[in-house]
């Protein structure tokens, strides 16, 4: 599958039928256009975009944050075209910025975020359009301690509004790892992760990418008390 400038080529884009309406598409293929003109960084690859990820990490833990491409020259840069170099699907938790946590910019992460880092089909169709239109090497599913949304999916009691809407999606994750022993919510953050990393395994569109070796998926595990992200899978 040929891309330019981190967009699907027109002929390409012709043969995913699923991505949508002739309209949509037109109006993919005119961003196309004018994103020919900007000039982009080579594209990592998986690994070194992973390697990239967990390094901003390691600077974030050591308190040695080099705020990169936030600067009024970053703005410019990404004004009509984006190329970020990872896409995390993360909790919607105020305490995990994935920009923060991991030392990036504007530009540099393509953000999906909900809680319980849940893979509903919104959430896939923004991680489709990220990996295979804007071409990220590298997605990563980043659950969390002491997650509120995992934590109501173990306790599994009623829940006000739409509230429930968000556990329900983690409770096969939970039943996994009912019997394990250790801290039952720890068990299903972790088990939510790989389970997610399932969900999203369903898709087409990313397992061609990951067979090809464009596309790594990972897992991980953020430490609200130390700020470390431990790989998971």
């Amino acid at each position: 599958m040929s891309y330019l400038n981190g967009f699907i080529g027109r002929r390409d884009l012709l043969k995913l039928g699923s991505i949508g309406a002739f309209g949509f598409a037109s109006n993919l293929l005119w961003h196309v256009d004018s994103a020919q003109a900007a000039e982009l960084p080579p594209a990592l690859s998986p690994d070194a975009a992973l390697k990239k990820l967990m390094e901003g990490n390691q600077r974030f833990v050591q308190h040695q944050p080099q705020y990169p491409d936030q600067s009024a020259k970053r703005l410019e840069e990404v004004a009509q075209v984006q190329h970020p170099f990872a896409t995390v699907l993360s909790c919607a938790d105020s305490r995990v910025p994935a920009e923060i946590v991991f030392d990036q910019g504007i530009g540099d992460i393509f953000d999906v975020r909900i809680a319980g880092n849940i893979a509903t089909p919104e959430a896939i169709g923004s991680i489709e359009y990220a990996v295979a239109l804007v071409g990220t090497p590298l997605l990563m599913v980043l659950g969390h301690e002491r997650c509120g949304a995992v934590t109501a999916a173990v306790k599994n009691e009623p829940l006000p509004g739409a509230i429930s809407t968000f556990v329900t999606p983690i409770l096969p994750a939970v039943k996994r790892v009912k019997d394990q022993p250790g801290d039952a919510v720890d068990n299903a953050v972790a088990a939510n992760v790989r389970y997610q990393i399932e969900q999203l395994q369903r898709s087409s569109l990313l397992t061609e990418r990951v067979q090809s070796g464009k596309l790594k998926i990972v897992g991980g595990r953020y430490d609200l008390d130390t700020g470390t992200v431990t790989m998971l899978v």
